[in-house]
């Protein structure tokens, strides 16, 4: 009886897990067979024209480093001006010590009066003299001599006349001016120390100015070649106020880009042989003053334009120890994976390919993980945003 009980108690409990179990497999048939399948966003490969572009590193300079020398020999009296500040065109920068310049001045008017004494009273015997020579009263060599007198003491006039503007030059040469606005740096004298003369500060400051600023950089040989044959073929374009424009992106050290575009405006006569690069000067507005002579950017420009490149955005490309692939999505959402090959320039965020996709066809753009080779899935064809403005 005992035996009799435990055999039912297992068909029992046999029963109650098959019955489990079946009900369970029909519950995730059923919830699989209602689940929706999910649309995979795919988008089309586009063909245009693409811009290459490559960043040259150089150094800002203003448009006008102008030295601020001190052209006469003295100890420096005054400075009139705040280091790092603005200055306007004329505005007192520095004063040198004038009392030995106004002395020389007092001496040399003196010196001119003297002369300008004597010849009044040579004026005074040729006119005396004159009358007399022509009625024979005096001797023709005496009128020879007091013509010689007068021409002589009219040179002195003259000379005295030179001297004091030369000495009047350099008085003024002690309040030293800003010749232009603009900035003005640290000074390389102080109040009291001897200028003027080495190895005395000849040299005093700097005034820069900065509403528009130069980048100065290098380029090699074949960097000039192509962009020269740029330039030939694609002619600048002319902006609202008719100046050409070359449309160069400036790149500040902490990779933010200049919200002004720049031009060339300087390319130097020849390569320099040893090097075998050459100087290009390129310049930007800046009328903020954010940028400041001394700093290092980078300058964005565009080299050349390979026709009918074909783009495909960088997030639906698969990279695998160093070889690329995307997925491709037939007209009945047969996915297929396939190799490209990619050219070395990308643009924007897009990868510019050289071989394996053409104009039209479909790619996975998202969801790269929920498809796989030979699968057939539901798509939308979606267009990519670029997080760029246009493409």
């Amino acid at each position: 009886m005992t035996s009799n009980f435990f055999r039912a108690v297992l068909k029992l409990i046999s029963l109650v897990l098959i019955t489990n179990v079946l009900i369970s497999c029909g519950g995730e048939q059923q919830q699989k067979a209602t689940l929706p399948q999910v649309e995979i966003p795919v988008t089309e490969v586009t063909v245009q024209d693409v811009p290459i572009t490559k960043d040259f590193v150089g150094q800002v300079y203003g448009t006008k480093d102008i030295p601020i020398r001190s052209r006469v020999e003295g100890y420096l009296e005054g400075i009139h001006f705040k280091e790092g500040s603005k200055v306007r065109k004329g505005q007192m920068l520095y004063t040198v010590d004038p009392q030995s310049y106004s002395a020389e001045v007092a001496m040399l008017k003196s010196k001119l009066a003297e002369a300008e004494v004597t010849l009044i009273r040579a004026k005074n015997d040729l006119a005396r003299i004159k009358p007399l020579a022509e009625k024979n009263a005096v001797s023709k060599s005496d009128l020879d001599a007091a013509q010689a007198e007068k021409d002589a003491a009219e040179s002195m006039v003259a000379a005295a006349k030179a001297n004091l503007r030369m000495s009047q030059i350099e008085l003024g040469y002690t309040q030293i001016k800003s010749p232009i606005s603009g900035i003005i740096g640290r000074t390389e004298a102080k109040v009291g120390e001897f200028v003027g003369r080495d190895p005395n500060p000849v040299i005093l400051n700097t005034v820069s100015r900065i509403d528009s600023i130069n980048v100065r950089f290098y380029i090699n040989e074949n960097d000039y070649l192509r962009l020269a044959r740029y330039s030939i073929n694609n002619p600048k374009e002319e902006s609202s106020d008719d100046e050409k424009v070359d449309k160069l992106d400036l790149i500040f050290s902490d990779n933010t880009i200049y919200n002004h575009k720049g031009h060339y405006d300087f390319l130097d006569r020849n390569v320099d042989s040893n090097t075998g690069a050459i100087l290009i000067q390129a310049t930007f507005p800046n009328n903020e003053g954010l940028i400041r002579p001394g700093q290092f950017a980078k300058v964005r420009s565009v080299i050349e334009i390979v026709s009918d490149g074909v783009l495909v955005p960088q997030r639906a490309v698969i990279e695998f120890q160093g070889r690329y692939s995307v997925f491709v999505v037939d007209k009945e959402g047969k996915v297929s994976q396939r190799a490209i090959k990619l050219a070395r320039h990308t643009y924007k965020d897009y990868y510019l390919v050289n071989e394996g996709l053409k104009k039209g066809e479909k790619i996975v753009l998202e969801g790269l993980q929920k498809v796989r080779e030979g699968q057939t899935i539901k798509f939308k064809v979606v267009q990519f945003e670029s997080q760029y403005e246009g493409v």
